[in-house]
């Protein structure tokens, strides 16, 4: 089951968590920045104090260290408000538990902590100890997330939505004797991806995946189309069907409370926005059939 991120306000987030995939791919960058950091701290200190006593020389990599794996990250999750240089090159994110954003106290806690018990640790121990971790916890925590309370999550911003066709006028009195009960909510999402974004995909991966989410929907659905239906065409009827009984048990709904609370202002299924006319009621998508 699919971990669900709850704000504070006990309101969902529709956000994705990040795995242990794109979490070990933004740390090896993170550890090459800081190698390289460091190596360039050895450098300045062995010009700089060529002639200093060893006492010296021994303090100044101490604070070398503490600037590269303390200093440095923490000001990094502090600046970008939960980036580091690996989290921004592949789009994650540190937030709170409640998808709020971090503050100094979360960002000093998870870095000491990551220091300590993770990288650089006591290899490799740690590492697999840490990799165990993240592989077990439901929202891909590692120690440091838990000791903290943070969580990592991905932080592109979303594709704007393609063009999805509306109802087929040909389809439209069948698509009123479907049996829809059985759609299931992700499917019905992958079919309006697959719609909205099929401009972008090439063949043969644009067939290949239309004519698997139609097998997908015949399969919980309610008489199979007529004859002859383009793959799109009978998605876009199912979706447009499904949204336009939404749209009336949301109208009925408001109507009921209206009549408990009739300063609500209900507006009936003409006024909600998706019942408006669609301007590309005469565009197609790419491929016509499937």
């Amino acid at each position: 089951m699919q971990e669900r991120l709850v704000s504070g306000e006990a309101v969902e987030l529709d956000v994705r968590i990040a795995r242990i995939g794109s979490r070990v791919l933004a740390q090896v960058l993170d550890v090459v920045i800081q190698s390289v950091l460091a190596l360039l701290g050895v450098l300045t200190i062995l010009v700089a104090f060529q002639e200093a006593s060893r006492p010296v020389v021994a303090g100044s990599f101490i604070v070398l260290a503490v600037i590269v794996l303390v200093v440095y990250p923490v000001a990094m999750l502090l600046i970008t408000r939960g980036r580091s240089v690996g989290k921004l090159a592949v789009g994650l994110r540190v937030v709170r538990d409640d998808g709020g954003p971090i503050a100094f106290r979360h960002a000093l806690t998870r870095t000491l902590v990551g220091v300590a018990a993770e990288w650089p640790g006591l290899p490799p121990l740690t590492w697999l100890a840490s990799l165990a971790v993240l592989l077990v916890s439901p929202r891909g925590k590692r120690i440091g997330d838990l000791t903290a309370g943070t969580i990592v999550i991905h932080d592109r911003e979303p594709a704007t939505w393609g063009w999805v066709p509306p109802m087929p006028p040909h389809l439209a009195g069948w698509a009123r004797t479907l049996d829809i009960s059985g759609l299931p909510a992700d499917l019905a999402l992958a079919c309006r991806h697959y719609l909205a974004r099929n401009r972008g995909l090439r063949e043969p991966a644009r067939s290949r995946i239309g004519i698997a989410l139609a097998m997908e929907v015949v399969a919980c659905t309610t008489p199979a189309p007529p004859p002859g239906t383009p793959g799109w065409a009978y998605l876009a009827a199912v979706l447009a069907e499904r949204n336009r009984r939404a749209t009336f048990r949301l109208a009925a709904a408001r109507a009921a409370s209206a009549q408990v609370w009739p300063d609500l202002g209900v507006r009936g299924p003409a006024a909600t926005p998706a019942a408006r006319p669609s301007r590309s009621q005469g565009l197609r998508p790419a491929a016509p059939g499937l």
